[in-house]
């Protein structure tokens, strides 16, 4: 990651993005993968391994584990029911509100076009986003930091359960 001149984001508010995510990381080099869309990578001739889009893929299979483990903890042991709390629990638009509240959009590191488009404002983009977070964040720390990741912004909140 050490070739990727990164324009918009210095140390500070790496720094920042981590203190409201409640989560620091011991290799920074996961968060910068995890912000970098594929449109800006193209751009900037950046090899495919510094995209977030497999972040965002596995970063999607965790968050789902960690609200079935939750689910469970709380007690609910069928199928059917366990199905049907993660699909209220895990959504586009839950997903995109996080990222809106944790502001994620000035973080993220958007094409030339998605940035004239403000694509941030339409569809799954910023849950994919959060996702792609969640990602880097189970690989620098593992399940149980996505999950105190996920409690610490709220996701679990009495209101959403």
């Amino acid at each position: 990651m050490d070739r990727i001149e990164l324009e918009s984001i210095d140390n500070r508010s790496l720094e920042y993005f981590q203190k409201k995510i409640g989560y620091n990381f011991s290799d920074e080099s996961l968060l910068l993968r995890a912000l970098i869309r594929h449109a800006y990578g193209k751009e900037n001739n950046l090899p495919k391994e510094d995209y977030m889009d497999a972040y965002a893929t596995l970063g999607d299979a965790v968050i789902d584990v960690v609200v079935i483990m939750h689910i469970m903890q709380r007690g609910e042991h069928e199928k059917g029911i366990i199905s049907i709390k993660k699909s209220d629990l895990v959504n586009m638009t839950r997903l995109r509100n996080l990222a809106e509240l944790l502001g994620l959009q000035n973080y993220v590191f958007w094409g030339k076009g998605e940035k004239q488009q403000h694509i941030w404002t339409s569809g799954r983009v910023l849950a994919e986003c959060i996702e792609a977070v969640s990602g880097a964040i189970f690989l620098d720390g593992g399940i149980s930091a996505v999950e105190e990741f996920l409690t610490y912004v709220g996701f679990f909140c009495k209101k959403n359960l």
